[in-house]
């Protein structure tokens, strides 16, 4: 017995067998979704017991990212006491001034600008007192608050920047907490200052105070936002994820959708202002997430993956417990198995060590550039949707609810699109159609009005415009599919050690794509259509790389970086035929002995007989030659 073990090193057997005795037992414990949690009782109790913990906060952040449209919402403006003449007028229909040769001198637009319709220059804006009306469910906000119109308007889209920039920031920095230090403290520290900024921001005495607060508040938003969605999908086995996570996008839309209900609530509020009441309000349910200190655990996944074998151990029993799971009668081992590596320390991972991969960084960063192209391209739907002439209150009614009901009908289209043609299928048929809706809308448009109904321009505008609309509304629905399918994507391929960086990263960049609506509304929509034909580039572009993209749905989340990169991208229609080019055959080549190898092993006779042969006569090889070869045949076993 001792003799055979040598033998079996020196001499591997062939076709890929190994005897029992000499291959180790594979590990359990990086095995998660195989392995430790099916031995744990699989998504049981208490996992949907937290992940309805994690779908309760989903409507409070709803209500905050879509604050922005209270209130920083841009009012109708009466001028009280011009500084020309004392004659009241409205900036919808102002009188003529004296100089002004009987033109109207004003008029303000939508971002809160002055538009000069006469001659004189200097009547720009020319009033000293603003009477500021609001049509968005509350009587003040911070516009009308410090008169931000006018010269002053700039400081709007300031405040606007500042809750983005601060997300931005917030998706990167907590990140790299959420992997560094686990996702439980960020998700703690997260809701802890959100309810101090939060609420600060609701005592701001200024607009930069405002806009100082709103960053951090931001940045506190991000870091809530991300830590829940990490949380949702590692909790889950890979039949429940997208199911799990597309709920908590319908809470998200719920917010939104009521969102105006809850700023018309907030009107009159005695002894202070509407919008410092909606502040208020929309932050104080987050209180109700501080008993999570105590309720809400670590991920057993982060644990398992960062090698925190000791608290691990702990959770492990904790949910058996709540489960209902006899961990002492558990016939998988993994319990035995966590014993044995107690003695380990344990190892982090950041998201620079990202770089040294060859596939992971590459499908990270196709996924931002969708995330960013489909945040970005939104806005310029939704500003082609606009009607130049309606009036601003009117249109941010119709835009607000426009998107919100968009954004309902993406989540019930996702959910079949996704289940039939999976999550590369799906993003890819999505940015398609994103594609088409920017291409069509650029060029087909011009194509009517230029080269059909030349003479009945009534006819050519109004055509233009019902096709303009009808492109938008499809091109906001698929945009919004993209994007959500882009993070979602992030979540499932990124591994478990560096999944809240990588989040992070798509999630910035999807910030960024947010951040050029402020933009174009800070230089009044000027270079819009140049802003719209460089993310239609960009959609052609990401629709051949999302082809390089592997498909997730129903594998297992990859836990190190190494699973990472066993993610491979297959074909689209016959995912098979890559397997078959790939896989191992198990031919069976020992019979062959014509090899230059083989005969080298066999040597030194047949080499013998052929020189013995060469060198008699003819004759007599041919009559001997056959008797010597069969001799050298034998005595070597052929």
């Amino acid at each position: 017995m001792a003799g055979g073990r040598p033998e079996a090193q020196d001499h591997p057997p062939e076709n890929g067998f190994t005897p029992l005795d000499v291959r180790p037992a594979p590990r359990l414990l990086p095995h998660i979704d195989g392995s430790v949690l099916p031995a744990l009782g699989g998504f049981g109790k208490h996992q949907k017991q937290l992940v309805v913990l994690t779908w309760i906060p989903a409507l409070f952040i709803g209500f905050s990212q879509f604050s922005d449209y209270f209130l920083l919402a841009q009012p109708n403006g009466t001028c009280v006491q011009p500084l020309t003449n004392s004659t009241n007028w409205t900036t919808a229909a102002p009188p003529p001034v004296s100089g002004t040769s009987g033109a109207p001198a004003l008029q303000l637009r939508g971002n809160g600008t002055g538009e000069e319709h006469g001659e004189g220059s200097g009547l720009l804006c020319a009033c000293k007192e603003w009477r500021l009306e609001l049509q968005t469910g509350l009587s003040q906000n911070v516009v009308t608050k410090w008169n931000l119109v006018c010269d002053s308007a700039w400081k709007v889209h300031i405040a606007k920047f500042s809750l983005l920039v601060g997300s931005i920031f917030g998706y990167l920095v907590m990140g790299v907490m959420a992997d560094w230090f686990g996702r439980h403290p960020v998700l703690i520290l997260s809701v802890l200052f959100m309810l101090v900024f939060g609420l600060s921001v609701a005592f701001s005495v200024n607009v930069t105070m405002f806009s100082t607060l709103r960053f951090f508040e931001g940045f506190c938003l991000a870091g809530l936002a991300l830590s829940l969605y990490v949380l949702r999908i590692e909790l889950c086995l890979p039949g429940w994820r997208f199911s799990i996570t597309m709920v908590a996008s319908f809470l998200m839309v719920g917010g939104q959708l009521l969102m105006p209900g809850v700023a018309a609530l907030c009107r009159h509020w005695p002894n202070r202002d509407d919008w410092q009441v909606l502040q208020i309000v929309i932050i104080s349910p987050f209180v109700l997430m501080l008993p999570y200190v105590w309720i809400f655990p670590e991920s057993l996944r982060w644990l398992l993956a960062t090698q925190h074998y000791r608290r691990s151990k702990a959770m492990m029993l904790r949910i058996a417990r709540k489960n209902q799971v006899d961990m002492t009668t558990e016939p998988s081992g993994v319990l035995s198995e966590l014993e044995q590596e107690l003695h380990k320390k344990p190892q982090r991972t950041c998201i620079v060590k990202m770089m040294s991969t060859r596939n992971l960084w590459k499908n990270i960063v196709v996924l931002c550039v969708n995330s960013l192209t489909g945040y970005g391209i939104h806005h310029c739907f939704a500003r082609s949707m606009m009607d130049p002439e309606a009036q601003p209150t009117a249109l941010c009614h119709a835009d607000y609810y426009t998107m919100a009901g968009i954004a309902v009908a993406t989540c019930l289209a996702v959910c079949p699109v996704v289940g039939l043609m999976g999550r590369r299928g799906g993003l890819l048929a999505f940015m398609i159609i994103t594609a088409l809706a920017s291409l069509l809308q650029l060029g087909l448009l011009n194509l009517i009005g230029k080269y059909s109904l030349r003479h009945d321009t009534v006819l050519r505008d109004s055509l233009n415009r019902k096709f303009s609309v009808a492109f938008s509304i499809i091109g906001m629905f698929s945009s919004h599919a993209v994007s959500t399918l882009s993070i979602f994507f992030c979540a499932e391929i990124t591994p478990t050690v560096i999944r809240g960086g990588g989040l992070g990263l798509v999630l910035a960049s999807a910030g960024f794509g947010m951040l050029t609506a402020p933009i174009m509304e800070l230089h009044n929509q000027k270079g819009y259509f140049l802003h719209h034909v460089i993310f239609a580039c960009c959609t052609l572009l990401c629709i051949i790389c999302l082809l390089l993209l592997p498909e997730p749905r129903g594998q297992p989340l990859p836990e190190s970086l190494a699973d990472g990169e066993t993610f491979t991208r297959q074909t689209l229609l016959h995912p098979g035929e890559q397997h078959l080019l790939l896989s191992k055959t198990d031919r069976d080549y020992s019979r062959v002995h014509d090899t230059p190898l083989h005969l080298t092993a066999t040597g030194g006779a047949t080499v013998a007989a052929a020189t013995a042969l060469a060198a008699v006569p003819a004759s007599y090889a041919l009559a001997t030659g056959g008797e010597v070869i069969g001799n050298c045949a034998i005595s070597n076993g052929v």
